[in-house]
């Protein structure tokens, strides 16, 4: 879980928030297909990033779209 912890760290503090929080609370439950979907997340550019979590743009794929619902729900 360190690799990831540190792939969470992007920089911008809202960003850094939402995702160390779900790996905090919600990756131990989570199923595999949530973590994969989460671990490809981390791979995209922090402004993509901000624009589906801080910005609210829409996501590609109802899965994706999940994740990201997920991660905003978390700053609540």
């Amino acid at each position: 879980m360190g690799r990831l912890q540190w792939r969470c760290r992007r920089g911008m503090k809202e960003l850094d928030l939402l995702l160390t929080r779900y790996l905090r609370e919600q990756w131990p439950a989570a199923p595999a297909a949530q973590r994969a979907l989460f671990e490809a997340f981390l791979e995209l550019p922090d402004p993509q990033l901000a624009a589906y979590l801080v910005a609210g743009e829409p996501a590609d794929t109802p899965a994706e779209q999940a994740l990201i619902d997920l991660l905003r729900g978390l700053d609540a």
